[in-house]
């Protein structure tokens, strides 16, 4: 992790507190941050990234001992979860208070909470005072940023500061869990799975298992490179892939195996064995993509267990298979 200067925070909050946006790394992806309580600068977010203004942000803080004032009812599976898990990757639905902007919460009656595990994030976030409304600092729809050179190619001049601190050391978005009934739910599946959760509530948890992935309406594609991305096995893989070589299209692999009986100039992006491993490379292997101007990326599924249940929800909605009952929240 790079050691960051005092004044490059101190210039980082100062712009905030005018108004401006700052791109900033947490150890998910990197945000473009704005002040939550200034409802003009959060507008900037959404003309920045072209995002719909009804799609609700998330609210990074300093520390638990913040939630109060931004929420309230907050039930005590909520302190749990932050106890266990903050900072981290986990975000928090909750009831929020009234005086939360609608361009935060998207004119919903809940808010999304998080406390980042990055320095830098935390840094900024105690030289700020409050709490910042940050996004993926990327284009709506596209791949998530995990270096401040991704945010450069994504968003160029429309952020007033990046803050580089390295490559995020997940590389997939948080767990996002709505605690506004009585029933916990899991909105978006990422590092910390439902299992985790589980153990800590000690009590049943919704999670996205139980809701189709595939379901008439789906939204179009999230997270995705320029390439179209066919989802396939291990088994299949290699069929699907010869069968787009023949029609004349770029195409390119991506799986953590190299397949025998792949066509010539057919470029295998390489993925690791282990799924903590792959999270942390898909959005480098679907830029790698787009910098090798494929047509075609055929992505070969993970085992859909743990992180791996992340890692297939990013590849569905890549390949435009998101989950439309979900949407509003699936895409923080």
């Amino acid at each position: 992790m790079k050691k960051f200067p005092t004044p490059s925070i101190n210039q980082a909050a100062s712009i905030l507190h005018k108004g401006g946006l700052v791109a900033l790394p947490t150890e998910t992806v990197y945000g473009l941050g704005a002040d939550a309580r200034n409802p003009k600068s959060v507008a900037q977010i959404f003309t920045a990234k072209g995002r719909p203004k009804n799609h609700p942000l998330i609210v990074h803080i300093a520390d638990a001992g913040q939630l109060a004032k931004w929420a309230q009812n907050i039930p005590k599976a909520a302190w749990q979860l932050a106890e266990a898990f903050w900072p981290g990757p986990l975000t928090l639905v909750l009831p929020r208070l009234d005086d939360v902007p609608d361009e935060v919460t998207g004119g919903l009656d809940t808010v999304a909470l998080r406390v980042p595990n990055h320095p830098v994030a935390l840094a900024l976030l105690n030289a700020f005072g409050g709490g910042i409304a940050a996004p993926s600092a990327n284009r709506y729809g596209r791949v998530s940023p995990t270096s401040a050179e991704d945010v450069h190619e994504e968003l160029g001049d429309k952020v007033d500061m990046v803050l580089d601190g390295g490559r995020c050391s997940i590389g997939i978005e948080s767990t996002i869990i709505d605690l506004s009934t009585s029933q916990a739910r899991i909105l978006r599946p990422g590092k910390i799975t439902e299992q985790a959760i589980i153990d800590v509530l000690t009590s049943s948890v919704i999670g996205t298992s139980n809701i189709p992935i595939s379901c008439p309406g789906s939204k179009p594609s999230h997270y995705a490179p320029q390439a179209l991305v066919i989802l396939a096995s291990r088994e299949d893989a290699v069929q699907q892939v010869k069968e787009w070589h023949e029609r004349g299209q770029r195409v390119g692999l991506l799986s953590s195996h190299r397949l025998t009986g792949l066509p010539k100039n057919v470029t295998w992006l390489s993925f690791s064995r282990s799924v903590e491993e792959q999270a942390y490379e898909l959005y480098q292997r679907l830029r790698q993509a787009d910098h090798l101007n494929l047509q075609v990326l055929v992505a070969v599924m993970p085992e859909a267990i743990g992180v791996g249940h992340a890692l297939c929800d990013r590849l569905q909605r890549a390949a435009g298979r998101g989950n439309e009952k979900t949407k509003t929240y699936a895409q923080f």
